[in-house]
């Protein structure tokens, strides 16, 4: 079984105690995103659980139970958030800086292997355009050569609740052409920078940059760092030309604070608010009485 820690909202920002908790008592309980009634319970000991995948834009607050979570035997890794994007895009992050110290910090402890940098999605507005991107990430690229070997990217999908959060951001449709653009450019920088590149749900055909279609909870990097064959098959309940392995996501949707504004897991800063003032650290299920907020 593979644990994804979460795709719904950012565990080591907020809920690292929490989890750490979660371990600790070897069990968690999830509830179900579309019926909050339905409650199920996953044992989390060691010998079920294959590998944890985590999900963040900010795991500095989580750097200190690192220890504490090798000393338990769990195998893990992480799916790290590195974007250059403005306060009106990402409002709740620390400075850019300070996350790419943040970065560099975990890859020293876990080793560049188990520290996968996503840059994204790529987003196109009045002032981030082509051009940015380029200098954009040829810089980041630049920081984290040597603290990571995978660079996971995408281009943004415009859901209902994207549309209705970026207004003031002046958003625009990612043009085809557009894409092969920045696809050529991230694969031969990734290349250079000694990063295996790929996309994250993207039907285009980036291939010919070096560019393959990727698994973000990706079952051959699970076997490698485990060491043993990982049974997980294709997970089926993600979106169209997702290549990833089956996982027990244990998170909650609106429940970031990071207050992104493109960010598809919360509906709206008030029912964030609402729901984090239900969390409880001791409880078994991330947020107590949590009827979604949709």
């Amino acid at each position: 079984m593979i644990i994804s820690a979460s795709r719904r909202t950012d565990v080591p920002a907020f809920f690292g105690h929490w989890f750490i908790r979660r371990l600790e008592e070897g069990y968690v309980i999830v509830r179900n995103p579309m019926n909050h009634s339905h409650v199920r319970q996953i044992e989390l000991s060691p010998d079920l659980v294959d590998c944890i995948v985590f999900w963040t834009k900010n795991p500095e607050p989580f750097l200190t139970y690192l220890p504490q979570l090798d000393a338990m035997g769990y195998t893990y890794y992480f799916q790290f958030t590195l974007n250059p994007y403005p306060r009106a895009v990402e409002g709740g992050l620390p400075a850019l800086f300070t996350r790419i110290d943040t970065f560099k910090r975990l890859a020293r402890h876990v080793g560049p292997k188990r520290v996968v940098w996503r840059y994204d999605p790529i987003i196109l507005g009045d002032k981030l355009t082509l051009q940015w991107h380029v200098e954009q990430f040829w810089a980041l690229a630049s920081e984290l050569q040597g603290s990571t070997e995978r660079c996971v990217f995408s281009f943004v999908d415009f859901y209902r609740k994207t549309l209705r959060n970026t207004k003031h951001l002046n958003l625009r449709p990612i043009t085809e052409e557009e894409m092969h653009v920045l696809g050529r450019f991230i694969g031969e920088v990734g290349q250079e920078r000694g990063m295996v590149v790929s996309t994250c749900c993207e039907e285009l055909d980036l291939s010919s940059y070096g560019i393959t279609k990727g698994s973000c909870i990706h079952k051959a990097l699970v076997e490698e760092l485990t060491g043993k064959s990982c049974g997980a098959p294709r997970d089926r309940n993600q979106r169209a030309g997702c290549g990833c392995a089956a996982s027990v996501d244990i998170g909650a949707y609106n429940t970031c604070l990071h207050q992104c504004a493109y960010c598809y897991a919360n509906a709206s800063a008030k029912a964030v608010q609402d729901n984090v003032v239900k969390h409880d650290p001791r409880s078994p299920v991330l947020i107590n009485g949590s009827h979604g907020h949709e």
